[in-house]
């Protein structure tokens, strides 16, 4: 069976066909427009503009989806329209526009359904898995393979960029205005207090742009999969201080983080604070994630 999975995220609507066989999946082709739809919130409501912009994403995968003949598809989306206040007027419209039926699932959900894709891809038992997505950053802590504590934030990249920044890139000042709303709304997780991790299993733009960059800094292989998060407070004072960058610097952005450039730097705060809070030496990062999850979940159940 050829599947296709529409996810609409605060940054990216991402479209991914998959062939399933019984349990197993392999993807076999993957688009995304950078929409960045945290910013087209006004007073936390989504704006005709940021409904126009998803809409008219939606119309081109259904057209590519047609000539290929795939007709098993579902969209769902996450923090990017669950958290509005008109998110149910808003999706409402999306599926009479798009004829594309969407699921708006919960944080609990999204953080089940990352647990589910990643863990399925790397050699941990136990462990904390981390989603630092545009509008959300999910976070699992699981032991045996089974989950014990998770949480949905209402903080992401895209979204806490747009709080704090004035211009393209952060300086110092609203770095640091960052760096004390991340701790804030981290520290509320009250669940998590007690927990420590030195190993974080890294899901989502985030951590696959830091990997991208890392790799580049530090002369790593591009294919390597761990991340040195004390390089997480070097890279973020590099790139993020003067709200100007050096020729040398841009290039290093463009050549490696083209889509994240305008939120790596809010991205890397947040990690840097979850990594800080729960004593993470290392991330690793997995290439699989809530669209796996869903499918396994869902799908294939």
């Amino acid at each position: 069976m050829i599947q296709g999975i529409i996810d609409i995220g605060s940054n990216t609507v991402r479209m991914a066909i998959y062939e399933i066989e019984k349990d197993y999946i392999e993807l076999i082709l993957k688009k995304k427009h950078m929409v960045g739809l945290a910013a087209y919130l006004n007073d936390n409501v989504m704006t005709q503009e940021g409904v126009d912009k998803v809409c008219e994403v939606l119309e081109e995968y259904k057209e590519f989806l047609d000539v290929f003949s795939i007709n098993n598809i579902m969209a769902f989306t996450t923090a990017a329209l669950r958290n509005c206040k008109n998110s149910q007027q808003v999706v409402s419209e999306i599926i009479n526009r798009t004829g594309i039926n969407i699921v708006v699932i919960s944080g609990d959900k999204e953080a089940e359904y990352d647990f589910v894709g990643a863990t399925r891809n790397i050699n941990m038992s136990e462990g904390l898995l981390v989603d630092i997505g545009g509008g959300s950053t999910e976070l699992v802590y699981y032991e045996q393979n089974r989950i014990t504590h998770k949480i949905s934030l209402h903080i992401g990249s895209l979204g806490l960029k747009k709080e704090c920044c004035s211009s393209f890139m952060p300086n110092r000042d609203e770095v640091e205005k960052m760096y004390a709303i991340a701790r804030e709304i981290i520290d509320g997780a009250s669940d998590f207090k007690d927990i420590k991790s030195k190993v974080i299993c890294g899901i989502g733009g985030t951590f696959k742009g830091t990997r991208a960059l890392y790799n580049a800094l530090y002369s790593k292989d591009r294919r390597n999969n761990e991340i040195d998060t004390a390089k997480f407070s070097e890279i973020i004072k590099r790139f993020g201080t003067s709200g100007k960058l050096t020729q040398s610097e841009s290039v290093i952005l463009m050549k490696n983080i083209p889509d994240r450039i305008h939120t790596i730097i809010s991205g890397l705060v947040i990690a840097d604070v979850i990594a800080k809070k729960f004593g993470t030496e290392k991330v690793i990062y997995s290439d699989s994630g809530v669209r796996e999850g869903f499918i396994y979940s869902e799908i294939i159940k």
